[in-house]
């Protein structure tokens, strides 16, 4: 495979690697861009890239939480100026009341009726009056004894970039108090599963593959080689147990008192941490790159 300048661009943006290198690791691996971060990360010319470091799109994700039942829905916009717009805040608040109530799933809300209308003909409306495409693109719902939300960077009351949900088992009031520091901490840390139980094998795996390449790999070039044995039994296990903490939240090294773990954390105030979801606006979707001053042509239809 022929690999472009294109490519070795997009992987050092990614990584932080040097132009040859980039170019070497996507050689390396024919091109495959995950393939070339992982090469890069066994050489220890990369640090681990989340996708969602690499993508961007606007909107707002608005939360509502009522009785142990909490959502998060993503409405995605072209622009930031829209996202700020007084209009679409409230069809965003609107939305997410309407999720609260009456929708488990995406495609329920996009037909579950506002104002005697589908939700999702209530979005085409908004987009002919505001003047700019939009798009329901998520709904998270947790449930527990207790939900509590966080919204960072808030652009309104309920709404912001990024929204957070966590479920908690155990008093109410100690759950409420404690819950929005956990909240703001999953904001903050962005962990991959709530325990290494919930983690996706496939990550697992990866993980594990690119640690054991990497150990071996530095073990060879070491004046002092250690025995397979060490590699292989302390070594490669003390990596992935690093990785756990740092990716897991029950894991994690709770912001607030980085002494203990969330997980001691919550037992410690007499609660249990039995779910979470972050939504941020954006993960996921390949945005084109536009510089400022096109982006608002663009918004004023120059």
């Amino acid at each position: 495979m022929s690999i472009t300048a294109q490519m070795v661009k997009e992987l050092r943006e990614a990584t932080g690697a040097g132009m040859m290198d980039a170019k070497k690791a996507l050689t390396e691996v024919a091109g495959d861009m995950e393939a070339a971060v992982d090469w890069l990360r066994t050489k220890g010319l990369a640090k681990a890239a989340k996708k969602a470091d690499r993508v961007a799109a606007e909107g707002l994700i608005g939360v509502a939480v009522k009785d142990g039942r909490g959502v998060a829905v993503e409405i995605n916009s072209e622009t930031d100026f829209v996202a700020k717009n007084a209009d679409f805040q409230e069809m965003v608040r609107a939305i997410s009341n309407v999720a609260l109530t009456s929708a488990d799933e995406i495609e329920v809300l996009r037909s579950t009726h506002l104002n005697g209308k589908p939700v999702e003909e209530v979005l085409t409306d908004a987009i002919a009056r505001i003047g700019e495409n939009m798009t329901l693109r998520r709904l998270h719902v947790l449930e527990g004894d207790t939900v509590v939300s966080y919204v960072h960077s808030a652009a309104t009351d309920g709404m912001g970039k990024i929204g957070v949900l966590v479920a908690l088992n155990g008093p109410k009031d100690k759950a409420e108090a404690i819950g929005k520091q956990f909240a703001m901490h999953i904001a903050a840390t962005s962990p991959l599963a709530l325990s290494e139980a919930q983690l996706d094998p496939v990550v697992l795996e990866r993980e594990l593959a690119v640690q054991t390449a990497k150990a071996l790999e530095e073990n060879v070039a070491s004046a002092k080689p250690k025995p397979d044995q060490v590699i292989h039994n302390n070594i490669i296990p003390g990596r992935m147990k690093k990785f756990l903490s740092e990716n897991t939240l029950l894991g994690q090294q709770f912001v607030v008192n980085p002494d203990v773990t969330v997980e001691q954390a919550a037992k410690d105030a007499g609660v249990e941490i039995t779910g979470y979801a972050r939504v941020m606006v954006g993960e996921g979707i390949e945005k084109e790159k536009e510089d400022f001053a096109a982006e608002v042509a663009k918004t004023l239809g120059a």
